[in-house]
């Protein structure tokens, strides 16, 4: 089952609310955000990221930076760096720009919110394809990923 099903069906068992968009192909989160008609800065922008010791998955705003010497921080790791196009392929199936922003249950992975995503009433992502996007309340998304993530503050204006 690919990342699109495995999510979709996640939260049909929780019976959360979303809307499913379906759009061109989009490669950057302002193509997404575009094709969704939505504010850039609801965007949930998921990145894969590997420290001394695994792959770690930190969600925040599309319309900010992500800082990696706070996320060094935060780990207490002087060693970070972006998965590889193939490590993201083979530990979750996704390609770049396809990763939702969800660890457990979905995905195996440890799970770092910065807080400008809760800043939003809703949240916008590529649910495992280029060529669609879900939109759900924040809260909600919260609500099923907060008890096995961590809130901390990772990003920079750009």
């Amino acid at each position: 089952m690919n990342l699109h099903q495995q999510l979709t069906n996640l939260l049909k068992e929780f019976d959360t609310p979303y809307t499913s968009i379906e759009h061109a192909s989009t490669m950057t989160c302002a193509a997404s955000a575009a094709a969704r008609g939505e504010d850039k800065k609801i965007g949930g922008k998921t990145l894969l990221l590997k420290d001394k010791l695994d792959f770690r998955l930190f969600v925040m705003s599309a319309a900010l930076n992500f800082d990696s010497q706070k996320a060094r921080q935060i780990l207490k790791s002087h060693k970070l760096r972006f998965a590889t196009k193939e490590e993201l392929l083979k530990h979750t199936g996704a390609i770049s720009g396809t990763l939702p922003p969800f660890g457990r249950p979905l995905q195996n992975f440890d799970l770092y919110i910065d807080p400008s995503v809760l800043d939003n009433d809703k949240i916008a992502f590529n649910a495992g394809l280029l060529t669609c996007s879900f939109i759900m309340n924040t809260q909600d998304w919260y609500k099923l990923v907060k008890d096995h993530a961590q809130l901390a503050s990772f990003t920079k204006k750009g």
